[in-house]
């Protein structure tokens, strides 16, 4: 039984030796290899040959794209208006072994490396560029991050501007002058209203009375014509003038009598005499 112990102690070294030397790197990871404390390569997906008790698998790094999620945080605009923003980072790591040993802690330093262009970039823009460019924020900010974070071997896929609002109080104050503003537009939009409607009211008015000159100036020409008509046909002879004048004469009286404020009409007996009397002839 004792002579067995050898043989597992043996057999247990192998299977440890053998889980030592022969590593096999899921898909999607990458293993960074330290020999004797020092990098010496990174394993990619598969089958892989280390030296045992030499080799070590210092770190594991993942191959898919990390989300990054970039906390919200206060930032002041040039017109000294303050918003809040907050990101989201898509990234790669292409480079293990500069991530691991460039940086203490890439997440962390990805993180504050955004949040502070952020800061930068939104800090050179006025509240109402800011709040309507998204995009020109997201394209600004990649290409300043870019370059840094190449250094660690990590590629930025994308940067996304998630929130982008203003504070509370601010908030609040552009509430106050929205309101303001559609109250002043109100305002002048009743004003010119009215002032339209007053133009057109004196504009009909003063056509009207245009119109009234006119009429009046036509009839006037009309009556000045009819005299001289009726001078010309009757010459010396006053009989016509009196039947005109007395038919006019029993017309008026007619209306006088049919008026509800009529209460008495007088009808001279003699018509000729009162017409010759309006005419002004014995």
């Amino acid at each position: 039984m004792e002579s067995l112990i050898p043989v597992v102690v043996f057999l247990v070294l192998v299977l440890v030796t053998i889980a030592k030397g022969v590593r096999l790197v899921p898909q999607g990871s990458k293993w960074v290899v330290q020999r004797l404390g020092k990098f010496h390569s990174t394993l990619s997906p598969g089958l892989n040959i280390l030296i045992p008790y030499i080799d070590d698998v210092a770190y594991k790094i993942t191959t898919k794209d990390i989300v990054l999620d970039i906390p919200t945080q206060e930032v002041i605009t040039r017109d000294n208006a303050v918003i809040l923003a907050n990101a989201v980072a898509y990234i790669n790591i292409v480079s293990p072994e500069k991530a691991v040993y460039g940086i203490e802690d890439y997440s962390m330093a990805i993180q504050t490396l955004v949040q502070t262009s952020l800061r930068s970039i939104i800090g050179e823009m006025d509240l109402d560029d800011a709040l309507s460019s998204r995009d020109h924020i997201k394209a600004k900010l990649k290409s300043m991050i870019s370059d840094d974070i190449a250094d660690w071997g990590i590629t930025l896929k994308t940067v996304e501007i998630q929130d982008i609002n203003p504070s509370s109080t601010m908030q609040k104050a552009m509430e106050e002058q929205a309101a303001a503003e559609r109250a002043r537009r109100a305002t002048v939009t009743r004003a010119d209203g009215e002032k339209e409607a007053a133009i057109l009211e004196a504009d009909g008015r003063l056509e009207a009375s245009r119109r009234d000159a006119k009429a009046q100036v036509l009839l006037a020409e009309a009556s000045q014509i009819a005299i001289q008509k009726v001078t010309e046909a009757i010459e010396q002879n006053e009989l016509p003038v009196m039947y005109l004048l007395g038919e006019r004469y029993i017309d008026a009286i007619k209306e006088l009598s049919q008026s509800d404020n009529g209460k008495l009409v007088l009808i001279p007996a003699d018509i000729p005499a009162a017409v010759r009397g309006i005419l002004g002839k014995p």
